[in-house]
């Protein structure tokens, strides 16, 4: 079956906020551990929901220091956020040649907002899916499940792009192909190594992909 469906994870994707979320977490971690985080301490912080993340450091905190995370980041955000060579273009032509285009994060909608509206993205997306809309996070199939039924399309006709083993796993799970991002933080073998069908090395490597060269 023909691929005219495209999902994409935002964070670490479409946008570099890479900087910026680790500025967050060692912002946050600082005020409760002072000292005790480095940079190459959070790296593995990125992918998973803030709760996930802080629940696993101090359960009866996680509240306050996702609060504190995400004041720190919507402060920062503009100041620290860019987006990924080639990302813009490709998005646009894809959008022109008729594809379907969803975003499946596991941010909060506000946050999402800032993001695509600071690079002019949101212009291009039919569906966003995001923390807000869902019980359960990726890689649980159900946010690309969801943004499917809203596209009105099927895994089949589906491509999930990401640059974290949840986007992989979630979109197997969902049953739609997948391709990782090699500009992933973790590394271009991190990203392969959940074995996704394409391994991008910009986004343009898409559009030879789906046919929209």
């Amino acid at each position: 079956m023909k691929i005219n469906t495209l999902l994409f994870d935002l964070d670490g994707t479409l946008i570099n906020t890479n900087e910026l979320i680790i500025e967050s977490f060692l912002h946050t971690l600082h005020q409760y551990y002072p000292s005790k985080y480095k940079r190459e301490d959070v790296l593995p912080f990125i992918g998973p929901t803030l709760y996930e993340t802080f629940e696993s450091i101090n359960p009866e905190k996680m509240d306050e220091m996702v609060q504190v995370y995400r004041t720190f980041n919507h402060e920062q955000h503009d100041k620290l956020v860019t987006e990924f060579e080639t990302v813009f273009e490709t998005i646009q032509t894809l959008k022109e040649k008729g594809f379907k285009l969803g975003i499946v994060t596991t941010k909060i909608r506000s946050t999402v907002n800032m993001g695509l509206k600071l690079t002019k993205l949101d212009q291009f997306f039919d569906v966003v899916v995001t923390l807000d809309d869902v019980e359960k996070a990726k890689p649980d199939p159900e946010p690309i499940l969801k943004a499917l039924e809203q596209l009105d399309s099927t895994p089949e006709e589906a491509i999930m792009v990401g640059d974290n083993h949840h986007d992989i796993e979630a979109g197997k799970n969902a049953g739609t192909q997948t391709a990782g991002v090699a500009w992933s933080i973790k590394g271009r073998e991190y990203i392969a190594s959940h074995k996704p069908d394409y391994l991008l090395e910009k986004m343009s490597d898409l559009l030879a992909i789906v046919g929209a060269e």
